[in-house]
């Protein structure tokens, strides 16, 4: 394979696919108008739940969403707006938050993240450095109530052997796997096949491991136009020059909207702003990364410092930051562990705007009515997860022509007319 590639996005799930088409063969080149890494690829969480993958439209979350709008504190803020695409969105949204489409979707995603692990190994082995923690997650509760339905819901992961999940977890045996939980937390589990990725390490490596190799990346390059002739992408354009392909990927997250217009599509993706607060040093000691159902976040223990990490916030494309969504965080991990400290001002706050699709599953595949230009985004809260696994199966579909059937859910033209 001699053919040349552009993959518009160095964010985590262009640089994997960056990586796969390398190892195909292909001669890529990767444009970004931004930095490698920027934004959600830099401050998510960095777990690794390769089977155990839920999309964000969920039974009952119509009726919580509604209720969560009122307050710009909630884990799910909507702020209300006049967007005709938010409008379609929401709809499509709203539509799939039903059981069928929530097991459909789950089993879909499963699938696609059963090979991560195996595949961030390859990545590994190819050179790339990146700090890996081979460490479960325990999802702590403060409700009785809502830890038996979870606990309930991963028993069918259980029996059929995708997850080692353990049973609940309660009080002192609670305590004895993490001793920094405080008395609010009354219960939990443990999903053992989970991983920690510390993904600025992974996108750093994927980027030095590319260049290394002659794959050129263009920083602070912005598209501004696709040449098409004959149902085929010939051309990118930019502010100053084009580059002649054979081949495009949109993996510009939350961007990517905007490039599929320059086809005449139209994919519902919205940016889903999420939160990072980095203590360094920790505050509290931590054995295990955690994931807090009262407040809805995660807490990453990384080498030197500890992130915490969560809530989703429909408010356009923006970076700005909201005080009362980092202090609700904050306030909830000082009811979850002893001595937390509630002071703002201690940890670095960053914000990213995860790429959300209307039904909750990632956009992989051809475009609608093309064979040359596709897209790998709309992961939302699961890009690092699912982006080696992505990269892997959209490069296979490019060179080979042939839609693996992993990818067969997250067809982009499921959308009908807008994709």
């Amino acid at each position: 394979m001699s053919e040349r590639v552009i993959v518009i996005g160095a964010g985590i799930v262009g640089l994997t696919t960056a990586w796969s088409l390398h190892q195909r063969g292909w001669r890529v080149t990767v444009v970004d108008a931004r930095t490698p890494g920027y934004g959600a690829s830099r401050v998510n969480a960095g777990r690794i739940c390769p089977t155990h993958s839920d999309p964000v439209p969920a039974p009952g979350l119509v009726k919580q969403s509604i209720e969560w709008m009122r307050r710009s504190d909630s884990p799910l803020y909507i702020q209300p707006r006049p967007s005709p695409d938010l409008s379609r969105f929401l709809y499509i949204f709203w539509r799939h938050c039903n059981q069928k489409s929530y097991d459909t979707g789950s089993a879909a995603m499963a699938e696609l993240g059963r090979q991560t692990v195996e595949q961030l190994a390859a990545i590994r082995a190819s050179g790339v450095e990146f700090e890996e923690h081979d460490r479960g997650t325990l999802h702590v509760y403060e409700s009785r109530a809502r830890l038996e339905a979870d606990t309930r819901a991963s028993e069918e992961f259980r029996s059929n052997g995708d997850l080692h999940v353990s049973e609940m977890i309660l009080g002192d045996d609670l305590r004895q796997l993490e001793p920094a939980l405080s008395d609010h937390v009354i219960g939990g589990y443990m999903v053992h096949e989970d991983r920690l990725v510390r993904p600025d390490s992974l996108t750093a490596g994927l980027a030095d491991w590319l260049t290394e190799r002659g794959v050129e990346i263009r920083t602070k390059t912005e598209v501004t136009g696709l040449d098409v002739s004959n149902g085929r992408v010939t051309d990118v354009r930019f502010a100053s020059g084009r580059l002649e392909t054979d081949a495009v990927v949109i993996a510009a997250g939350t961007w990517s909207p905007i490039l599929a217009k320059m086809a005449g599509r139209r994919v519902p993706i919205q940016p889903g702003k999420g939160y990072s607060l980095d203590y360094t040093p920790a505050p509290v000691e931590l054995r295990n990364q955690l994931s807090v159902d009262a407040g809805r976040h995660a807490v990453s223990p990384f080498d030197g410092m500890t992130r915490l990490a969560g809530t989703m916030e429909l408010s356009g494309i923006n970076e700005r930051i909201r005080p009362e969504r980092v202090e609700a965080i904050i306030r909830s991990a000082a009811r979850t562990f002893q001595g937390w400290p509630t002071d703002v001002r201690i940890p670095t706050i960053g914000s990213g705007m995860r790429p959300l699709s209307a039904d909750g599953l990632p956009l992989i595949g051809w475009l609608k009515g093309y064979r040359n230009l596709s897209i790998a985004a709309g992961h939302g809260m699961l890009g690092l997860s699912l982006s080696a696994s992505t990269g892997e199966a959209l490069a296979d579909l490019m060179t080979t022509g042939r839609q693996p059937d992993v990818l067969k859910p997250f067809d982009p033209a499921r959308f009908g007319r807008m994709a």
